[in-house]
């Protein structure tokens, strides 16, 4: 009997090593780090404890990618992950609310509730923020997470929206976590950097620069008592980000401006592919506009995610875990050849077991 899949949990690390698996699972750049990234360890020396707050050299690094910033604003953690985690749990109050996009990360939920807050929801109407919804459910938050691009419906936020957004918490005293991780991985327009007095926008090498295993983040604030009350907290938590990751982050920024480029319209061609592949088996989208997923449609999608596991070795991840039950999320994030393979076991499965799907 097959076991029941109830979590990412089950699928993160799997498919590297497995010969027939096409795994559109985890979020993980299949593309190299730059080479001046991997090339800092043939050297590479430090064994001590580094600076809680991150190390000088590199908070200075990032502290440029940021308008007036200093980098006494940025506090380095183990992937934006460990970012999001201290900075729910420094700005906790009792009977304390936090906004999601629904569809949403799938970890928010439990990192709010992880923090001693409750989770409420703002629904995306096809990816996007409808701001008068938005603007109903945040009164009386605590804090309100966005995420643009999006994991995992591949949107990007309009820059008219963003800015309401932006006034509105400003104006309220509501704390916005900015989750920007595929902020370099957009294909419609630039980024835009929300600001404020109590915005915290969080960042991660992961993405940008595909070191994900080596669990580097950081995020940037003007809120000097919260970088306070974080790094206190992390002292006491995981204590220093890894210094050999943080030597490599900053030799990878050193190449930002040949590497993001050069990887851009990469991401772009797979982006047009998958959806292009996907729209010819007549599965419901949208084209995402940033990141690397899609987001179709299928009925009972946990169904669907276990056939395509069990009986076509394809890794997917079930749109309930994002809040989106009819839903199931692909990760494009693998070479053109698996892509197109992939894409034909979907269609088999389309083709087979699912015709046998209640409507």
């Amino acid at each position: 009997m097959n076991e029941v899949i109830a979590s990412p949990a089950f699928f993160i690390g799997r498919g590297a090593e497995a010969g027939n698996l096409i795994s559109f699972g985890s979020g993980q750049p299949d593309l190299p780090p730059p080479p001046a990234a991997y090339n800092v360890l043939a050297s590479y020396r430090g064994f001590k404890y580094g600076r809680v707050q991150g190390e000088e050299t590199l908070r200075q690094a990032i502290a440029k990618e940021y308008p007036n910033a200093t980098p006494e604003q940025i506090v380095v953690t183990n992937g934006a992950s460990e970012a999001i985690d201290l900075v729910l749990r420094a700005i906790s109050v009792p009977g304390g609310k936090v906004a999601l996009p629904r569809p949403y990360y799938y970890s928010y939920p439990h990192n709010v509730e992880l923090a001693g807050m409750t989770p409420v929801y703002y629904d995306l109407v096809d990816g996007k923020i409808d701001f008068d919804a938005f603007e109903k459910v945040v009164r009386g938050c605590r804090a309100v997470m966005i995420n643009s691009p999006s994991n995992p419906t591949g949107t990007v936020q309009e820059v008219a929206t963003l800015k309401k957004v932006e006034k509105l918490c400003g104006d309220l005293g509501i704390y916005i976590l900015s989750d920007e991780v595929y902020k370099d991985l957009i294909y419609v327009r630039e980024n835009y950097l929300l600001t404020g007095k109590r915005v915290v926008t969080i960042n991660s090498f992961s993405k940008t620069y595909a070191m994900c295993g080596f669990r580097l983040g950081y995020f940037h604030t003007f809120d000097e008592k919260l970088v306070e009350d974080v790094v206190e907290m992390k002292s006491h938590t995981s204590m220093n980000t890894s210094i050999g990751s943080q030597a490599m982050g900053l030799a990878a920024m050193k190449e930002r401006d040949t590497y993001v480029p050069a990887h851009l319209p990469i991401w772009e061609e797979r982006r047009d592919l998958m959806y292009k592949g996907m729209c010819e088996l007549d599965l419901d989208l949208w084209k995402p506009e940033g990141a690397f997923y899609v987001f179709p449609k299928f009925r009972d999608a946990t169904r669907a995610m276990h056939d395509l596991y069990y009986n076509y070795d394809v890794i997917t991840y079930d749109g309930t875990w994002f809040g989106a039950p009819k839903r199931l999320r692909f990760s494009y994030a693998l070479d053109v050849a698996k892509i197109e393979e992939g894409l034909k076991r979907v269609g088999k499965f389309l083709e087979n077991e699912y015709k046998t799907y209640p409507a």
